[in-house]
This record gives C-alpha cells, structure tokens and sequence, in this order.
C-alpha cells in the first residue's frame, strides 16, 4: 500500500480546484469580438424623469395630476353638507402616465399631503374629509387605464379658517417632497 504524504494530497487537490474554477470562467464567457463583427449590447435603462410640482400640476413617473379648482366649503355648504367642520377642497385631473393600476383618490392620496401650521409645538397634517362633490360618488373607485384622464375632488378638514394650508406633493406617501403650494383661506 502506498502513503500519500499528506503535502502532496494538498497539492493535488488545489491542483485539480484551479484546473475546474479556469474551465468554469471561460465555459460561459462570450468569445471576443474579432474586426468587422457585431455584439449585442444592453442598452443601460433610462433615467426616470425628474418629477416636479409646478403651475398647479404634479408631474411624475406614474401620473400627471392638474389641480383645476380649490375652494373653502363652509358646514352646511353644498360640498360639505355632512361635515362638522369647513373644509378646504381640491378638484383635479389624473392622467395614468405608466399604465400601474392606479384610481383619481388613490393617486393624490399617494402624492400629496396638506397642512396648516397653526400649533407652535406640533406638525398639523389635515384629515380628509367627505367627497366633497356629488358627481364623483359612482366614479370614485374607477381605475384609469394607460393615458386616460379621469377628473376627481378631494377635502381637507381644516382647523381653522384663517390659517393658510400648505399643499405638499411627495414623490411616494410623504417620502421625499417634490413641491409645495400655500393656499391663503378666504
């Protein structure tokens, strides 16, 4: 029977792992291009467009939504009939950029957020109030299809009826803000 040193099992097997890791890394590899030949390349995925919030309108990867109207409706008001409180409200466009499944509500609730900073020691977001127009109670789950447009109206239940609100439209549920607008309450 023969020993085997226990240097040369060593050598052997570090021999016979590089031999087997050499063969692996050319197996897959592409062969080089020679003159005159074409290689397919992966174009790299383009950069998302900036968004931004300018003029009343909120632009994104995803939606396109133009704020057409804001007004305050006072308790009782046509608008805010049920409400407790005034509310401030916001109607709008939301046109589905990308084709993600996406509805008028749930697109501006994803995007923006308002304000009234009227607590010296707290942040004040406003809670949404009652839709605040009649004509989009049949509408208001609606999904819009890939370049479709679909009007809609959203309200703010504001605490108080002097202090302005502040508009933030957000990239993603209040992550990073894209822009802001202030709206003076009349």
């Amino acid at each position: 029977m023969h020993r085997i040193s226990k240097l040369s099992l060593t050598i052997a097997t570090v021999g016979i792992a590089s031999i087997a890791l050499v063969g692996c890394s050319t197996a897959g590899s592409p062969a080089a291009p020679t003159p005159g030949s074409t290689v397919a390349v992966d174009a790299p995925a383009a950069a998302p467009a900036e968004a931004s919030f300018k003029d009343n309108v909120l632009t994104t990867n995803d939606v396109v939504i133009k704020i057409t109207d804001v007004k305050t409706i006072q308790v009782g008001e046509k608008g805010n009939e049920y409400g407790k409180k005034p509310v401030i409200a916001f109607w709008y466009a939301t046109t589905n950029v990308s084709g993600e499944e996406t509805g008028p509500g749930m697109a501006w609730l994803s995007h923006f957020e308002a304000y009234q900073d009227n607590d010296p020691n707290a942040e004040n977001k406003l809670d949404v109030g009652s839709l605040p127009d009649a004509a989009f109670r049949e509408s208001q789950m609606n999904k819009i299809k890939k370049g479709g447009t679909v009007p809609y109206a959203i309200a703010y239940e504001l605490s108080d009826t002097t202090t302005p609100v502040k508009l933030v439209a957000c990239t993603f549920r209040g992550q990073d803000e894209i822009g802001s607008m202030t709206i003076e309450l009349k």
